[in-house]
């Protein structure tokens, strides 16, 4: 696959991972559908391209080209991941979605204790994952 993670940051990266698991799974269903679009045309705005530098730089994953927080609804923010890796499993997203978490929260001093909405855009536009991680 050629993704790498810093020996460091496994164990930071396993347990926010869990936690982000533990919250976005319910068997309850929600009433309603999370908001977003499931596809994206529009160029990367300069902000979640700088962002997502930084996060790169720090060894975040290098497919990584485009990272935005978002109002959302009800004031819980989205976070939008543009990725060019084409690989979908549940297990990269995992992966991936906790170490753009903790590069948020770490790194940029974001907090997300409404919880949040994860979009992740696939090099082809199209939506990916839609994780929602609201307690």
């Amino acid at each position: 696959m050629g993704h790498t993670v810093r020996r460091g940051t496994y164990a930071a990266l396993t347990a926010l991972a869990g936690t982000a698991l533990l919250v976005g799974c319910t068997e309850e269903p929600r009433t309603q559908a999370l908001p977003g679009p499931t596809a994206t045309t529009t160029a990367v705005p300069q902000e979640a391209t700088a962002l997502a530098e930084r996060y790169r730089a720090a060894g975040g994953d290098p497919d990584v080209y485009g990272i935005r927080i978002e109002d959302g609804p009800e004031g819980v923010p989205r976070v939008v991941v543009r990725t060019r890796n084409e690989d979908s499993s549940g297990t990269l997203f995992d992966l991936q979605s906790a170490s753009v978490m903790t590069h948020l929260t770490t790194r940029e001093g974001a907090s997300f204790e409404n919880g949040y909405l994860m979009d992740v855009f696939g090099p082809d536009g199209r939506i990916m994952h839609r994780m929602d991680a609201r307690p």
